[in-house]
């Protein structure tokens, strides 16, 4: 019996999402949702645009009111566990002219450990240096965010999610915008995440990675299509159900990219 109870704690989802659906003004933009992601993968959640891509993630994070449904991590609300969720958000939603350095946005991430109130101690800040130098940014500390570029910004925040050391990573579009070495830095970087055991929901675009990427894929379109393994789920059938005659224009443009990018 306690070898059972010591199997079933084992397997305890990171994320649970159970009958979840969203409405905004009323029209719904996710329906239905039922997912259970294990601990230590790292996930691509791809569809079209509208999808509810960007919905989900936040309405785990209760950024965004539930119709219906509950979200748990690790089997607890999410009251509970907000710290152990790094989040990274579109590099559109953020207010890049604020007066603020890139040393002072990455030790946001450590407020979860040491509060609103108390001031960073000399530890805080070793790990926000810590957190920049893994991404590359470490001499640009001093650095107002609105003089860097866009994947310096994007780095920056996922160096401010690296130092909040969570067990669960929420990424928007970490790839939006950013140079191809900013990316492979990025992509790196998540699988060193996983590598510990961390779990990482990537919103993502681009067709032509997924199986590159990630171990595990949902496939939304208001409703979730498929998701599992991205080997078992990441098929050709799935696909069309989920971007329907849009999947023809997209696989040209993915391979436009691709050809583009071998050949620069």
């Amino acid at each position: 019996m306690n070898e059972s109870q010591g199997n079933q704690t084992a397997v305890i989802p990171a994320i649970q999402i159970h009958d979840m659906t969203i409405a905004y003004q009323k029209k719904p933009v996710l329906w239905d949702v039922d997912l259970d992601i294990p601990e230590g993968v790292l996930v691509g959640i791809i569809g079209p645009n509208g999808a509810g891509k960007s919905t989900m993630i936040k309405a785990v994070m209760n950024l965004v009111p539930k119709a219906s449904g509950w979200v748990k991590v690790f089997d607890r609300p999410y009251e509970q566990m907000r710290s152990a969720i790094g989040y990274v958000p579109q590099r559109e939603s953020v207010d890049w002219d604020f007066p603020i350095d890139a040393l002072d946005v990455v030790l946001m991430g450590r407020y979860g450990h040491v509060g609103w109130i108390r001031r960073p101690s000399a530890e805080d800040r070793d790990i926000a240096s810590e957190a920049l130098e893994k991404v590359g940014m470490l001499e640009f500390a001093k650095r107002q965010i609105s003089q860097l570029s866009g994947g310096q910004q994007q780095r920056v925040f996922l160096a401010r999610a690296l130092a909040q050391d969570a067990r669960i990573y929420m990424m928007d579009e970490p790839f939006a915008g950013v140079d191809a070495s900013t990316e492979k830095a990025i992509i790196d970087l998540l699988v060193d995440l996983r590598r510990q055991g961390k779990t990482i929901l990537v919103v993502h675009h681009d067709l032509q990675t997924v199986t590159e990427y990630f171990d595990w894929v949902i496939m939304l379109n208001m409703r979730v299509v498929s998701y599992g393994h991205t080997k078992e789920v990441f098929t050709d059938e799935n696909l069309q159900k989920t971007y329907g005659g849009r999947l023809t224009v997209l696989s040209q443009a993915a391979q436009a990219m691709a050809d583009q990018r071998r050949g620069g």
